[in-house]
Parts: C-alpha cells; sequence; structure tokens
C-alpha cells in the first residue's frame, strides 16, 4: 500500500480564467490602442504648453509655409502654425467626442435597461422607438439640426450624443433580459427591493462590460461625426479649431499644401483607430470564450 499522502494540485491559474485585465494586458493591439489614447490626451491637457505658437496667431510673412525647423508641421493660407491649430483642436475634438459619447451613453442604458426589465409593452414601445431613430439617416438630420438652430458645440454635443444611443441602448436590453430571471434578481425581488434598486444595485453592474464597449465605440463614431460636421462647416466654428475645420481650410490648397489637410487628418485617423482598439480589447478581454 502507497502511504505517499495523494498529490495536491497547483493552485496557479488557469490560463483559461485569466482576468479581463490580464487578457487585455496580453493584447497587443489594444495595448496599442491604449497608448496612442494616453499620447492624444496627454496632448491635449498640455496643449497650451506643447504649441510653439497661439493657434490663432498669423504669421503673415510664411503663408503656406511647408514643413521645416520653424514651422514643423507646416503653415495654413492664413500663416497659423498647423501643429498648434493640431494641438488646441484635439481639445476641442476630443472633448465633443467624450461627451456626446457620455450623452448617449446614458440615453442607451436609459432605454435599454427600463425596455429588458420591464419587458411587455413598453419594452415594445421604447424598442419601436429605437427602430424609428435607426432609421432616421443621422447624418442628415444633424446637418438639419445645425442648420436650423445654428451650429454651436453644446448643440454639437447633444445631437450627436441623442442620434447615437440606439445601438447602447439595444445591447443593454439583451444584457438585462438573459440577467432579469436569475437568481440573484429573485432574491432582491422576494426582499421587496423595487424595480428601480434592482436595475442600479443588481443589473446594471452586470452589464458593464458591455458599456464599456459600447462607450469606446462611441468615441471614435463621435469624432468622424464631428469631423464631418465640421468640414461642411457646421460643427466647431472659427476661429475655434477643430481637426475638421483644420481640414476644411486645406481642401482648396492641396495641390500646393497637403500639409495643412493631411496631419488633421492623420490625427482623425490615429484616434479613430485607437478607441476602436481598445474597444475591440474590452470586447475580447471580457469573453470568457477567448484566451489572449
Amino acid at each position: 500500500m502507497d502511504s505517499r499522502a495523494p498529490s495536491v494540485p497547483e493552485r496557479g491559474p488557469r490560463p483559461g480564467r485569466r482576468g479581463p485585465g490580464h487578457r487585455f494586458a496580453r493584447n497587443p493591439r489594444a495595448l496599442a490602442g491604449a497608448a496612442l489614447l494616453v499620447m492624444f490626451f496627454g496632448i491635449a491637457l498640455a496643449a497650451p504648453r506643447l504649441a510653439p505658437y497661439p493657434a490663432d496667431a498669423p504669421h503673415l510673412l510664411a503663408t503656406l509655409h511647408p514643413p521645416d525647423r520653424a514651422y514643423l508641421l507646416g503653415t495654413d493660407n492664413l500663416g497659423r502654425d498647423i501643429l498648434s491649430r493640431i494641438l488646441a483642436a484635439s481639445r476641442v475634438t476630443l472633448a465633443i467626442g467624450i461627451l456626446s459619447m457620455l450623452v448617449s451613453l446614458v440615453a442607451g442604458i436609459l432605454v435599454g435597461a427600463v425596455a429588458g426589465y420591464a419587458g411587455g409593452q413598453i419594452d415594445a414601445a421604447l424598442m419601436r422607438l429605437t427602430d424609428v431613430v435607426l432609421a432616421v439617416p443621422v447624418f442628415f438630420l444633424t446637418v438639419a439640426f445645425l442648420a436650423l438652430f445654428g451650429p454651436s458645440i453644446p448643440g454639437l454635443i447633444g445631437i450627436i450624443g441623442l442620434t447615437a444611443w440606439p445601438p447602447t441602448a439595444r445591447l443593454v436590453r439583451a444584457e438585462v433580459l438573459a440577467l432579469r430571471h436569475r437568481d440573484f434578481v429573485s432574491a432582491a425581488t422576494a426582499v421587496g427591493a423595487s424595480g428601480g434598486r434592482i436595475v442600479v444595485r443588481h443589473l446594471l453592474p452586470n452589464v458593464v462590460a458591455v458599456i464599456a464597449i459600447s462607450a469606446t465605440l462611441r468615441v471614435g463614431l463621435a469624432i468622424l461625426t464631428e469631423a464631418g460636421l465640421s468640414f461642411l462647416g457646421l460643427g466647431v466654428q472659427p476661429p475655434a479649431p477643430s481637426w475638421g475645420n483644420i481640414i476644411a481650410d486645406g481642401r482648396a490648397y492641396l495641390g500646393i499644401a497637403w500639409w495643412v489637410s493631411c496631419f488633421p487628418g492623420l490625427c482623425i485617423f490615429l484616434a479613430v483607430m485607437a478607441f476602436n482598439l481598445v474597444g475591440d480589447g474590452l470586447r475580447d478581454a471580457f469573453d470568457p470564450r477567448l484566451v489572449v
């Protein structure tokens, strides 16, 4: 008879059971996106100190000056330094993207949570409202609103946010529908918790992953929308710079001064790609079926 004690299996973490943070940290694309976002936010916060010139200061003897040591990214048709304008515009563009995302997130969470928990006619009515908003061409609705009421940064944030909530609402509703018959919800109902308390304290914390993924993707779309509207003259109005209206300033000079539109366009591309990479990384990290 073997007197040796049975070996105890090692209690190290199994690869399939690693947490979302570990899976995110093992994803090189997500880390690259996060690094880009840190860079952009750092630039936006330090923009006044990093800018070599005032953003709106014209250098009349250096109009459409190509990039060199004095003007690292060149100047526009008014002699304004492109680097300084891009740095100042980063604050405006990122602020619009984040604030409009928060507006759409609040609206989407509210509609999705109420629809998923209440069910029945309330669910049907809210989902038909969601379908109506999805069926309307959002960009043209935004253009019509801004043309009617005039372009302004608060109006831009509001209209972008209030037309971008349906995908978030659908995601939150689907998660709440899957959770509302679970045992912890039944237990909370049995002890007399109100519907609002159940939603806020028990259901929404379990859909944080979906909300975080949706939030990162919404910011990228909001930045693209703002850039398009500013390019058309319906977004951020001069003299306030945004990446979109800097591109618009250079469209008439693409043949002789490509740098005016190229560099802010590159910033838009990198920022949107960064948010999408982080969103994809979060989706993979919170998916227990995937091991990074």
